[in-house]
């Protein structure tokens, strides 16, 4: 793992570190709809031949 050991040139000022503060921090982020969070999708069909059951399948799986 490589850590960063130069020397940080930031100003020890107290207003600066209020201003960078906020700079960065100062005002919200732009609002998200709940109605933007939500992605809705068509269902699909239903395949019969896959959902089909067979009362002999257990047979032929364990049994055979």
């Amino acid at each position: 793992m490589t850590h960063r050991t130069d020397a940080r040139t930031t100003s020890q000022d107290p207003a600066d570190a209020v201003a960078r503060r906020r700079d960065r921090f100062g005002t919200l982020p732009e609002r998200i709809r709940p109605q933007d969070t939500v992605e809705t999708k068509p269902a699909t069909v239903p395949d019969p031949a896959r959902d089909t059951y067979n009362p002999d399948e257990w047979l032929i799986r364990y049994c055979g």
